[in-house]
């Protein structure tokens, strides 16, 4: 019976946190770009801004066949080849068109 209740409450609880702020599937896969790519795929706040293609605003397409290719190896790189195999193709997707969504980093 206590067992019922905790789950009750805690499904009450649960349910009274509406406000939390939720963190799309797609923007949780972009903080693993941040560090290079910088926050969402704006390279002014990444240490090599200068290096790096910004992600921000550019096409889902293009972005998508990126990673797919990177991810195949078609397109050769030393970092992003490896990090691209760990994505799925549902993730690719989900990261392609997040920061096909993002306001496209000012010159």
């Amino acid at each position: 019976m206590l067992l019922k209740i905790l789950a009750v409450v805690g499904l009450s609880l649960a349910a009274a946190n509406t406000g939390a702020t939720t963190i799309s599937p797609g923007a949780r896969l972009a903080a693993n770009c941040a560090a290079c790519h910088g926050t969402n795929g704006d390279t002014k706040t990444a240490p090599n801004f200068a290096t790096l293609p910004g992600l921000a605003g550019q096409p889902r397409e293009n972005l998508a066949a990126s990673l797919r290719a990177f991810k195949s190896g078609s397109r050769p790189s030393t970092i992003m080849t490896q990090i691209a195999k760990g994505y799925t193709d549902e993730q690719i997707e989900l990261l392609a068109a997040f920061f096909a969504a993002q306001k496209k980093a000012t010159p």
